[in-house]
């Protein structure tokens, strides 16, 4: 059996993994397509959706090919339906399951007891194995690259991923300040999005402002991605994963990104200083489409947060975000 690595990014959302990945992927020994999940919900009208070539995704060279390839591997694919999401199970039995990790082992033993209780997961979950393999691998063919990287992010996803005998998975647990990911949680078009205000929402444009949360559900939310991440990786052998800092890889990128080779087993210093430069086809935030490869620390939370902001996120999270070294 022919096995596939890959490098899974995780953490929270909008704490630096497009930006990482796009980094990462501009080594000659690496490829990525971004957050290999493919939701469809994430990525909505997929003929207004814009790859990071600037292309709309349907009309994107590299994203026809894809298809292809996959077929002559025996796996029929389009982006409407990829069915690399573990979450897209159709059972309504499953899908009352397959929701965020517990922190608990023994709640997360229980799931797995409930999930191979359903004919519809069981049947699912090999194939869904298959089509996040195939796909990996396809994109490291079509790239001539020896890794892949996924900045889907997501702890349950990467449970699963670490279970799948066709990919050899290494992980870069991500972490960024939880007050600055408050703020995108609050505002994701205005603090995590492209630049371009029309090219926000996936390349169509709009606010999201049905995604917005207050400052108490984004500090939840922000503590929930921590706890499960740190959850997926306990027992996890310490050579298979390694922590990178969201401002250390802005304030440093050649240092950090020289550390994270050597962790994945490339040759270090390999990327462009421009790379933006490197030819890339990813989905996912849509700094994406920005245009310039000039790394910023995005610290403007320090001037936006109020008073009131910073109580409430301290009341829901900040114990733990001191923890990481954020005082």
């Amino acid at each position: 059996m022919a096995v596939t690595r890959l490098a899974y990014i995780l953490a929270a959302s909008h704490s630096g993994s497009t930006l990482l990945s796009m980094l990462l992927g501009s080594h000659p020994q690496i490829a990525t397509i971004g957050e290999m999940n493919l939701s469809p919900q994430a990525m909505g009208d997929l003929d207004r959706y814009r790859c990071s070539c600037g292309q709309f995704i349907r009309r994107c060279a590299f994203w026809q090919k894809v298809p292809e390839a996959m077929h002559r591997r025996g796996v029929a694919f389009d982006l409407a339906c990829a069915g690399t999401d573990y979450r897209s199970v159709r059972s309504r039995y499953a899908q009352r399951l397959i929701k965020p990790m517990h922190r608990s082992t023994a709640l997360e033993r229980i799931r797995d007891v409930g999930l191979s209780l359903s004919p519809a997961w069981r049947a699912a979950l090999p194939e869904v194995h298959r089509r996040n393999a195939t796909l990996a691998s396809t994109v490291a063919e079509l790239a001539g690259a020896q890794l892949v990287v996924d900045s889907s992010k997501v702890g349950l996803r990467l449970k699963y991923l670490l279970r799948n005998p066709e990919l050899d998975v290494k992980v870069i647990r991500l972490v960024r300040d939880g007050r600055a990911v408050a703020l995108t949680y609050m505002d994701p078009a205005g603090f995590a999005d492209a630049s371009d205000p029309s090219k926000r929402a996936g390349g169509t444009g709009g606010d999201r402002g049905d995604e917005r949360l207050s400052m108490r559900q984004a500090a939840y939310e922000w503590r929930r991605c921590m706890e499960e991440a740190e959850h997926v990786l306990q027992g996890l052998d310490r050579s298979r994963w390694i922590e990178v800092r969201y401002e250390d890889y802005c304030s440093d990128p050649d240092a950090t990104l020289d550390r994270l080779h050597r962790f994945l087993d490339v040759e270090p210093g390999g990327q462009p200083r421009e790379f933006r430069s490197v030819e890339q086809h990813i989905v996912g935030n849509g700094m994406r489409l920005d245009t310039t490869s000039e790394i910023r620390l995005d610290e403007r939370w320090r001037e936006i947060l109020t008073e009131p902001d910073l109580q409430a996120f301290d009341a829901g999270a900040g114990r733990l975000n001191r923890r990481y070294g954020y005082e």
